[in-house]
């Protein structure tokens, strides 16, 4: 463990992922695809050994500026490590570029889970290679979140921190069994490696998280075999469900064979995506004690809700000769009618916590409630996101809620100027400098997507399409772009291995290099990478 900590954190990583590309290899060789197991063990061998020759040469180097490449090392392990993990894809693969398979493993990486090939056409150990990659990218972003973007006070965190140095959170002093030892000198060992090490912090963060994303995932499984799933199906749904990738070996809707059970399922595991309280690490975020009282649960849960009722009661405003079945029976109508508020109520939350999976009963919900395409909704979710420090993409909805509390505090005090807001020093702070920061953050989010925009719409792309592509990449909700319908003239294919898809696989190659580098900004935020240019971060 001691030479482990000396290692650079992109080492590590690069090491662990070699490690990840035995299951995949394994996986093959049980299928009897030998090639494709080979290669996959032939890369994690080789990678092995790289990783091992750079830890040789790096572990007793001095590094003075460890907490302040932190920044500099999520970046490179979004650009890097995809590169690396592309290799097996690609040899297993030969009928496609390397191009194209390092942005699949990006996408994988950064959690959106866009594909440029049709499902039936990649071989299972390549479908569990996307899943793993996803499900990994989920590990390393809840590792990082309070490992390495909390003490930098980005990623959320910021609005949490106090600027006058103040503590929100009043806590009892410990009873003197319970104190800490004291340190006198700052030479000692707590200042150089547990307190101020990146690495140090992010393996102890990493067994504090793993063994729950882990357990969840195997639970998930587990629960979905029972209900009729099959083997591969059950474990990629699992894996794209606790790392919000919506990674799947199949097309069409969340399940197969288990039905509305199985969703049910899914629903369930979906809920630790709304807030970092079901996570390790989460105490400097908890603004209330209670679950009920979360903000980020309780408008999860009022979006969700709004959705569905929407979707419900549009059927009685503008639809109500429209049934999905041509049924006109009592008992067929009311079947429809809670399979309609079913199917919103999943896809609310699939992509709220910017999953992007549709329920089976998403369709009758479309016909339910007479939209053609209701995707603007789904949109509008997927940029509101999940919880701060969790996998899921988007604004955050912590973000949402301070920003709610100073517009609500402010039409207070239109009515009653000399009210008192009250609330204590945690709600103070949100409504003030939570939603300062929160507002810049919406800011910087929102002209991203119009940067990404105006770089689409220069390769001769509809505006309509670049917009939808450019919002499921900067939330990293990748089935976004299928669920609402794409212009024609993108459909085309990724190469000999790729098929006529409804937006990415035609796409040219300098639109998805752009794609790619909105999928880094949404997954790092673009306020962390604006972080990179500021003078004093490089400030000895």
């Amino acid at each position: 463990m001691g030479l482990l900590l000396r290692l650079p954190l992109l080492v590590i990583l690069a090491g662990f992922a070699a490690l990840a590309m035995l299951v995949p290899g394994l996986y093959a060789h049980a299928l009897e695809q030998h090639g494709i197991g080979a290669d996959f063990l032939g890369c994690a061998g080789l990678f092995l050994i790289l990783a091992g020759i750079v830890a040789l040469a790096t572990a007793d180097r001095p590094d003075q500026s460890r907490p302040r490449s932190v920044l500099l090392t999520m970046l490179g392990a979004m650009t890097v490590l995809p590169a690396m993990m592309a290799v097996p894809f690609v040899l297993s693969l030969p009928d496609t570029g390397f191009f194209n398979a390092w942005w699949e493993m990006i996408s994988c990486l950064t959690t959106t889970g866009a594909s440029l090939y049709a499902a039936e056409l990649l071989p299972a150990p390549l479908h569990l290679w996307r899943a793993l990659v996803g499900w990994l990218g989920g590990l390393f972003i809840l590792v990082a979140a309070v490992a390495l973007l909390a003490p930098l006070r980005v990623g959320g965190f910021e609005i949490m921190s106090s600027p006058y140095g103040r503590r929100e959170h009043f806590q009892r002093l410990p009873r003197s069994a319970d104190m800490s030892p004291l340190v006198t000198h700052l030479s000692a060992p707590a200042f150089q490696t547990e307190l101020i090490d990146p690495v140090s912090r992010a393996v102890r963060s990493f067994w504090q998280v793993f063994p729950i994303y882990a357990g969840l995932t195997l639970a998930m499984w587990v629960l979905l075999l029972m209900l009729g799933e099959s083997g591969l199906v059950a474990l990629t749904r699992a894996m794209g469900t606790l790392s919000t990738s919506g990674i799947s070996p199949v097309g069409g809707p969340a399940v197969q064979s288990s039905g509305i059970a199985g969703e049910a399922v899914i629903f369930l595991f979906l809920i630790p995506a709304l807030s970092r309280r079901f996570w390790p690490g989460g105490m400097e975020l908890k603004t209330a004690q209670s679950w009920t009282g979360d903000p980020e649960l309780r408008i999860a849960a009022g979006m969700v809700l709004l959705v569905a009722l929407t979707l419900f009661a549009r059927h009685f405003l503008g639809a109500i000769g429209v049934s999905p079945t041509g049924a006109r029976g009592v008992l067929e109508t009311l079947d429809n009618a809670l399979s309609a508020a079913w199917g919103g109520i999943f896809n609310g939350l699939s992509y709220l916590t910017t999953t992007g999976w549709n329920s089976v009963e998403w369709q009758g919900a479309r016909n339910w409630s007479g939209l053609s395409s209701p995707g603007l909704i789904l949109a509008g979710l997927a940029m509101m996101g999940g919880g701060v420090a969790t996998t899921a993409g988007g604004v955050k909805l912590l973000r949402v809620y301070a920003l709610a509390r100073h517009s609500q505090r402010e039409l207070e005090k239109i009515v009653h100027p000399n009210s008192v807001g009250g609330g204590g020093l945690m709600a103070r702070r949100l409504r003030n400098e939570g939603a300062y920061l929160a507002f810049i953050f919406f800011m910087l989010f929102a002209s991203s997507i119009a940067v990404v925009i105006m770089l689409i719409s220069l390769q001769g792309i509809e505006f309509d399409s670049a917009t939808i592509l450019s919002i499921a990449a900067l939330t990293n909700t990748g089935p976004l772009a299928g669920a609402i319908p794409m212009v024609p003239t993108f459909q085309g294919s990724a190469g000999l291995a790729g098929a006529p898809w409804e937006g990415w696989a035609g796409l040219p190659g300098l639109t998805k290099a752009i794609l790619a580098g909105a999928m880094i900004a949404g997954r790092v935020e673009t306020l962390a990478i604006l972080a990179l240019l500021s003078p004093e971060y490089w400030r000895r």
